[in-house]
């Protein structure tokens, strides 16, 4: 029997005379199909006999196109390779050496591509790459494929060409030549040769133009001290591994200060090798990255800063300053003896906006001899100069600047005074703008030119004196956009392209390597010449300086967080969702306060019934400006000053969703990070994102092991006094707890197992790893929202630790002192006092991810049998057979699997990368992106293990010693991470298995993982 019913695919089909489902069922392909887009010769195709080749070209892309008409979902525009590229094989990844600076960060890089998709940053291991992705350089990748970019060219906010800009420019600066007027370059540090070697010519040709260069965050204190002393404007650099005692004033050297990048030499000298580690006294306001990291920290107002390094500077130099008594003198008196005791393994470093400080600190290494201290090698990536971005405002605003060209500049955003910037501009004949973004700048300018990402651009590189580094586009431009160099190359009038003009002008730098072997190794390393030491006068420095006082009410200390930066990156969902190390707070931008100041103004933090925090408002108020935020009560934070970072409040060229926290620039007068201040408490309550609510180990020693190096260095060869290991009882008699198994233990001795080894003593908490991870296993963002309601889907996470007491030692007396539940000394009562941290408490970091134990707790609930062990040691998820029961995690002592509540991909919800098809070019193949209700986790990479052990068979070899490895081992430039085949007994994870400060997790429940920690020690 025949049905009656009627089939329709849309409300239209029931309209019998609707001549639009006409047209559809007679043209199958509305939009004519693309074939000159993959037919290799059209002309010839058209104009001959058809060959069969190209007729099978024709007939094998419309069938594939009918295949996509077919299906569900919407049909994209998906061109195959018919000619293929010689050099990319589909499947296998590509890797092209290139270099990433965009005026405040900077490394030496590899670029992982596949299909001629750029997905992954990877650290150039080259000698001489120095230079290691942080955080935000790995998040980069994905700032490229932002759909809230500049598109095309704009002339008054309207869409136009290039050509159409380059015509009014070029008009523009034959005027100014003509009639005398000013032109003004105003662009970022550029440490580019060949960019600057342009600028020349192009003011040789315009006698009136001028350079600016312009950091949002200045350096232009040290700058000037080391422009005074060694006769260039430049910034010394530091190598942190050949120091035995390192004193820090105020300098967050492990994060953000003077451009970072220090952390691998600091954690070389932090792991205790025969005795021996260095020491580390930390003098600040703020707790920083680098406060966490030392051995002896000390809360500081920074004018106290500025008194304590005259004392040091005496100390060492034995200057005589008039200086009365100082805050925290013993400790200052104390750094200052071992600082020079150690004369040339000692170093100074400071971070005070002050060029009286700066000189200081100069004298101090300079007096030391300091073999960590180098003018060699300077920096070259600060050259900003404060007061001549002042005195262009000044020229603006007195209508003398007849044209201003601006590239990798936002002054209308960064600028405290942009206010008189804007007023200025529109004073100017003609204003340009090379942009990645139509920013708060590029969206009042006359002309708005969208700018390249560093992937899609040729550029060259001299970070440090003596390097060379070339930048080369793994991509082509996916926009209309123009290099701020192509412009100057049309204005000079060259016709060269910028790679030709590139290659002509690195002859200079090659040191005799050729052009294609640069090219291909990314850098070229030479010996640098030390820069001779000119005179300055100390004793008027010293003397200005121990005159300071705090002004105000607090000290605002402003500074970059550790994920947005100084805020170019702020459209970018990997770092707005990336947890601060210190605060774990996400998707929000806070004052920091200390508990005491807190107090007095009635300000509050409080965990609510969800878990989730919640904090008051407050308003600062520097001179006539005021800006209201939520208050992070900081353990640490100096009383008499706050914290607000840098980077946030942005809100143009921004989705709705990063438009978050409040503009600190604001408050940044006279490019000075430390302000005088009056706070308020605000009406309301502010609800954070914070991935971490418990703030101690409340005594739980098996967590983090810590010891002193004097106890590690005594008992080397008793490891059970510093490193014990976990009891149990067996038939009545104390047995170590490893040696105790409910299940036979499988015989792995055969082929791979892989370890990963994480040093406490070398993790600064940098969080490289997370995002690398986030990168090469598509995870997804979910917004701050679901991070509120402990929903984020990390797969590694940094827990954060604080002592309660002034030490972690001390915890664990306090502990070992309580007797029975109540009363003074009752573990009820003393437990939930040591929940609250000390008002300057020890720090401790410890990356947490999948621990992969051979007797894995999830495996034997798991009801449908999704996770399982593999014979290479990692537990394994199969996410077609996961139905999301949540057992596993349920059981899962580490707390590492995360349930996928959403589908995140291609959900107007989650209007993140996966939502839009720019941000998804991003993903990497070679990993699922998950369905919701199932549990994911890390999975040790593995199908990165795979593919080492494949490309060894295919090439017909064994794999390399240490060529195993995972995202977060190869992205971490510390140390701190070291994965590898246990198997292998010459790998280096199979040596770190072996040393006595080895330890698991909780090894007392009998999980028997294959990651492994070593014992904290601290040089106390």
């Amino acid at each position: 029997m025949s049905s009656n019913k009627k089939y329709w695919k849309s409300v239209e089909e029931l309209n019998e005379n609707s001549s639009i489902v006409e047209t559809l069922r007679n043209n199958e392909f509305v939009e004519e199909i693309p074939t000159d887009a993959f037919l290799s010769d059209k002309d010839s195709l058209s104009s001959s006999s058809t060959t069969r080749r190209d007729f099978l070209k024709y007939v094998g892309f419309s069938t594939a196109a009918a295949t996509l008409a077919a299906c569900e979902g919407p049909v994209h525009k998906s061109i195959p390779y018919v000619l293929q590229p010689e050099q990319i094989i589909p499947g296998v990844a590509d890797f092209y050496a290139t270099t990433m600076f965009d005026g405040f960060d900077f490394a030496n890089l590899l670029v992982k591509t596949r299909e001629g998709r750029p997905i992954k940053i990877e650290n150039n291991t080259l000698v001489g790459a120095k230079f290691t992705a942080n955080a935000r350089v790995h998040a980069s990748v994905l700032s490229m494929y932002d759909n809230m970019r500049l598109k095309v060219t704009k002339i008054d906010q309207k869409d136009a060409t290039w050509a159409a800009a380059d015509l009014k420019i070029k008009a523009s600066l034959a005027d100014a030549k003509a009639k005398g007027g000013q032109v003004v370059l105003l662009t970022g540090t550029l440490a580019s040769p060949s960019t600057e070697k342009l600028i020349a010519e192009f003011i040789a040709q315009n006698p009136t133009a001028k350079h600016v260069v312009y950091d949002a965050v200045s350096e232009s204190a040290a700058l000037d001290a080391f422009e005074a002393v060694y006769g260039e404007r430049a910034l010394a650099d530091y190598d942190f591994s050949k120091a035995a005692t390192i004193v820090s004033v105020g300098a967050d050297f492990l994060g953000d200060w003077q451009g970072g990048g220090y952390d691998a030499g600091y954690a070389q000298g932090r792991i205790p090798q025969k005795g021996k580690m260095s020491k580390h006294f930390q003098f600040e306001a703020n707790m920083t990255l680098s406060g966490a990291a030392a051995d002896k920290r000390v809360p500081m107002t920074v004018a106290a800063q500025k008194q304590a390094l005259v004392k040091i500077y005496s100390i060492v130099t034995g200057a005589s300053v008039a200086i009365g008594k100082i805050a925290n003198e013993d400790v200052v008196v104390k750094a200052a003896q071992q600082l020079k005791s150690a004369g040339s393994k000692g170093v100074l470093v400071s971070g005070i906006q002050d060029k009286n400080a700066q000189l200081l600190v100069l004298a101090i290494n300079q007096a030391l001899a300091s073999e960590a201290f180098s003018t060699a090698g300077t920096r070259q990536i600060r050259k900003g100069s404060d007061a001549k971005v002042a005195r262009l405002i000044a020229d603006m605003n007195a209508g003398s600047v007849h044209t201003l060209i601006m590239s990798d500049v936002n002054p209308v955003y960064t600028l405290a005074n942009s206010k008189e910037f804007v007023s200025g501009l529109k004073k100017v004949k003609l204003s340009a703008a090379f942009s990645l973004r139509e920013d708060e700048t590029a969206s009042v300018t006359n002309i708005a030119i969208p700018a390249p990402h560093y992937l899609e651009s040729w550029n060259d590189l001299v970070l440090t004196k003596g390097t060379y580094s070339l930048v080369q586009p793994t991509i082509r431009p996916l926009f209309s956009s123009k290099q701020f160099q192509e412009g100057l190359l049309s204005w000079t009038g060259n016709s060269a392209s910028f790679y030709d003009y590139i290659k002509a002008n690195a002859a200079a730098y090659l040191n005799g390597m050729s052009w294609n072997k640069a090219l291909h190794d990314g850098l070229v390393v030479g010996a640098p010449v030390p820069t001779t030491a000119g005179s300055a006068d100390y004793t008027a420095a010293a003397n200005a300086l121990a005159q300071a006082k705090s002004e105000g009410e607090f000290e605002l200390v402003l500074y970059t967080k550790t994920g947005l930066g100084d805020g170019q990156q702020a459209n970018n969902p990997w770092l707005q969702e990336f947890p601060d190390p210190i605060t774990r707070v996400s998707w929000d931008n806070y004052i920091t306060i200390s508990r005491a100041d807190a107090e007095k103004k009635q300000l509050s933090n409080e965990i609510v019934a969800n878990g989730g925090l919640n904090g008051s408002y407050a308003t600062v108020k520097v001179g006539n400006v005021s800006v209201t935020a939520p208050v992070i009560i900081q353990p640490g934070q100096a009383p008499g000053t706050i914290g607000l970072a840098l980077g946030y409040g942005k809100k143009a060229g921004l989705k709705e969703e990063m438009q978050v926290g409040v503009n600190a620039y604001a408050l940044y007068n006279n490019f000075n990070n430390v302000q005088a201040a009056s706070l308020t408490k605000a009406a309301g309550e502010h609800e954070f994102a914070c991935v971490q609510s418990q703030k101690t180990l409340m005594g739980r020693g098996d967590i983090i092991k810590e010891t002193t190096l004097t106890v590690f260095t005594a008992k080397f060869d008793e490891p059970d006094v510093w490193n014990p290991t976990p009891k149990v009882s067996l038939d009545h008699k104390e047995v170590e707890a490893t040696s105790v198994d409910l299940w036979e233990s499988f015989d792995r001795s055969v082929g791979h197992h892989f370890n990963l080894s994480i040093d406490l003593n070398a993790c600064t908490g940098c969080g490289a790893c997370v995002i690398a991870c986030h990168a090469e296993n598509n995870v997804p963002v979910v917004g701050k929202s679901e991070v509120r309601r402990s929903r984020d889907m990390h797969w590694l996470r940094i827990d954060r630790y604080y002592s309660s007491e002034e030490t972690f030692e001390q915890d664990n007396e306090k502990k070992e002192s309580f007797n029975g539940l109540f009363g003074d000394k009752g573990s009820l009562g003393g437990f939930g006092q040591m929940e609250s941290p000390a008002d300057n408490p020890q720090v401790a970091f410890q990356p947490v991810m999948c621990q992969h134990c051979n007797h894995a707790p999830c495996e034997t609930v798991c009801p449908v049998a999704a996770t399982s062990h593999g014979r290479q040691g990692q537990n394994q998820m199969a996410y077609n057979r996961c139905v999301g029961t949540r057992y596993c995690a349920n059981n899962c002592p580490y707390k590492v699997r995360r349930f996928n509540w959403f589908l995140y991909n291609n959900n107007d919800e989650f209007d993140f990368h996966m939502n839009d098809d720019l941000g998804r070019m991003v993903v990497n193949p070679d990993v699922n992106v998950r369905s919701r209700g199932v549990m994911e986790k890390c999975s040790m990479c593995i199908q990165k293990t795979q593919l080492t052990i494949l490309t060894a068979k295919r090439e017909g070899r064994e794999v390399a010693t240490d060529e195993f490895q995972t995202a977060c081992s190869a992205a971490c430039s510390s140390g701190a991470m070291v994965f590898g085949d246990v198997n292998n007994k010459e790998s280096q994870v199979a040596k770190l298995a072996e040393s006595n400060r080895m330890y698991h997790l909780l090894e007392h429940v009998g999980t028997k993982p294959n990651v492994f920690y070593h014992v904290k020690v601290r040089n106390t």
